[in-house]
């Protein structure tokens, strides 16, 4: 944590970074953004993965908990995807 000097300061160089190297900004400033579009990719991933076997071994309630996998696994691809 910051104290309030130091945060000021902080803000100042990236106000002063924003103005005068707006390209380094576009390389760097996303990274959190990257790594939440990259974690949700994964987890759609992931839940579309469990579909097949849950439909092969399951039964209704099988079928069931794999329309809602893809439900969310279609809700978090078209969220990491850019617009």
């Amino acid at each position: 944590m910051l104290s309030r000097e130091d945060q000021r300061r902080f803000d100042q160089i990236a106000r002063h970074l924003r103005t005068t190297d707006p390209d380094f900004v576009a390389r760097v400033g996303d990274r959190a953004a990257n790594r939440r579009n990259r974690m949700a990719i994964i987890a759609s991933v992931l839940l579309w993965a469990t579909v097949p076997p849950l439909a092969l071994f399951g039964g209704w309630l099988a079928a069931i908990i794999s329309t809602v996998a893809l439900c969310v696994a279609g809700v978090l691809a078209l969220r990491a995807r850019r617009w």
